[in-house]
């Protein structure tokens, strides 16, 4: 029958996930590529990372489908890196950027550096 062909069809395809993609792009407005995941793909991830001191800072997103959620949150100070993910159509349209470095703990390290310095003599 003609009729359940097309609802199967459509229905088929209203369960489809699709996901933002880009790989190692510096800025989320080269992320706006959309892809058809696998039908075996449940996850949209989206990975955030980041190195660098002051203007020097770089910024690394890239986005695409995943089979598992792989969600991680992981701040060095100087570096960090997360992964975020989710399991709507595209629903991994801003960075992950939850992560942002600290300075606080960047500070604390340097102090920290310092006074193994001095107290060594050096």
């Amino acid at each position: 029958n003609q009729n359940q062909l097309l609802i199967s069809l459509v229905v088929k395809t209203s369960s489809s996930l699709f996901c933002y993609t880009c790989d190692n792009e510096h800025s989320n407005w080269n992320c706006l590529k959309t892809y058809k995941c696998e039908d075996h793909e449940k996850y949209c991830i989206t990975t955030y990372s980041s190195a660098g001191f002051g203007k020097d800072i770089g910024h690394r997103i890239t986005k695409k489908c995943s089979v598992d959620c792989p969600e991680t949150n992981v701040d060095f100070g100087m570096a960090a890196y997360s992964t975020k993910c989710c399991s709507t159509s595209l629903c991994n349209f801003s960075g992950a950027n939850s992560i942002k470095i600290s300075y606080a703990v960047m500070f604390l390290g340097i102090v920290a550096s310092l006074i193994c310095v001095i107290r060594a003599g050096l």
